[in-house]
């Protein structure tokens, strides 16, 4: 015996005045998981995609401090994300040195300090994630 989904309530509400009836489309385009992302969020909120967009929109027009601070945020964690990388490579190409000089059964003194540097960058990347699911997190 198979079970149909539960849909969301219907949403009981009086039909839009002539005046207040939206007439202007702006399109968007998603990848997949986006799209589905704002289906999943518009069938949970009983909304039409389209009214779950402009809602949303809307919304973060209506608070452009909030919203600004956001994409800000966005931004500095990914410029923060990216700089990373060169942080890792170097790291990688210390440890590779470390590891050559001990296949040779020569001391490597700088073997603390690269141990050191993926200590740093573990704590960035951890640092950098907490406050990408900090970020997540609806405010309360």
């Amino acid at each position: 015996m198979s079970t149909l989904p539960s849909q969301p309530p219907a949403r009981n509400r009086k039909p839009k005045t002539k005046s207040s009836k939206r007439k202007h489309l702006i399109a968007s385009r998603f990848n997949d998981a986006e799209k589905q992302s704002v289906l999943d969020a518009a069938t949970a909120c009983a909304m039409t995609p389209s009214g779950f967009l402009a809602h949303a929109a809307l919304s973060a027009a209506h608070d452009l401090t909030r919203t600004e601070a956001e994409v800000a945020g966005h931004r500095e964690m990914t410029h923060r994300l990216f700089a990373l990388g060169p942080a890792l490579s170097r790291i990688g190409n210390n440890l590779n040195q470390v590891a050559a000089a001990l296949n040779r059964d020569e001391p490597a003194p700088q073997a603390r300090a690269v141990l050191d540097g993926v200590d740093q960058v573990r704590l960035e990347v951890q640092a950098f994630i907490q406050r990408y699911l900090d970020s997540e997190r609806p405010a309360a």
